[in-house]
């Protein structure tokens, strides 16, 4: 497996950011880490030797993004500047992030990508794809939570609103372009029904109402109730999901 490290400048940021690209050919992965978790994470726990298969085959290559949640949507500071930084490092991933990643797999600018990842990655997937259809065309969202309610402190601005996606797709126009976009494309969100995953089903519940109402489609799946929010459990979703998007 071909694995390249990289550290590059960020203005959106004011800071070096790191990131890793796994794979040679294929479709073009963002992968987000856990909450606070950095983008060395999915290679320290072996994911990707999962998925080796498919990497090899060149249907598919990873880039890791670096969080910086530990100032977002871990931090008990200011709100508005807290999602003021969760902006700017949207801002980080859309315009310096993916064109370098891109650039540097030898793939078309305009190349339609996917988004990935577990717990808190899998927020950020999801709000990557639903932000951004013109971009991404296939999410896996692994115990994700997709109604940020909780992480405002009682205090709401726009920065809020466009990083809550129940709100922002609660609130979209039925005739919203964006919806055609979505069903042209592949959403899966999963989450168990075991330990410490109550705050998650309930989001993707909340969640799936919504893409109900507003004629989205999705493939929603609730696991066991044995299935915990836990890494040993991510890895059986991401062989399971994973060779079904590629």
């Amino acid at each position: 497996m071909q694995i390249r490290y990289f550290r590059e400048y960020s203005h959106y940021l004011d800071r070096f950011m790191e990131f890793k690209m796994y794979g040679h050919a294929g479709k073009m992965c963002f992968v987000f880490p856990c909450q606070d978790g950095r983008f060395f994470e999915w290679e320290d726990r072996g994911m990707f030797d999962l998925v080796s298969d498919l990497i090899e085959q060149g249907r598919i290559q990873f880039c890791t993004v670096d969080s910086i949640d530990k100032e977002t949507w871990s931090s008990q500071e200011d709100t508005h500047r807290r999602m003021w930084l969760q902006e700017c490092w949207v801002r980080y991933v859309m315009e310096e992030l993916v064109p370098s990643a891109l650039w540097k797999a030898g793939l078309p600018e305009d190349s339609m990508c996917m988004t990935m990842g577990a717990s808190m990655g899998g927020t950020h997937a999801a709000n990557f794809f639903f932000r951004f259809p013109n971009r991404f065309d296939k999410v896996l969202g692994i115990s994700g939570v997709y109604d940020m309610q909780a992480y405002f402190h009682g205090v709401y601005d726009d920065n809020c609103y466009n990083n809550d996606p129940c709100a922002y797709l609660s609130g979209m126009d039925p005739h919203h372009s964006f919806i055609q976009k979505y069903n042209e494309s592949q959403i899966i969100l999963c989450v168990g029904q075991g330990a410490w995953e109550d705050v998650c089903k309930a989001s993707l519940q909340k969640l799936s109402g919504i893409l109900y109402d507003k004629g989205i489609h999705a493939w929603i799946d609730f696991w066991g109730y044995d299935v915990n929010h836990d890494w040993p459990w991510w890895e059986v979703m991401l062989r399971y999901f994973l060779p079904k998007m590629v």
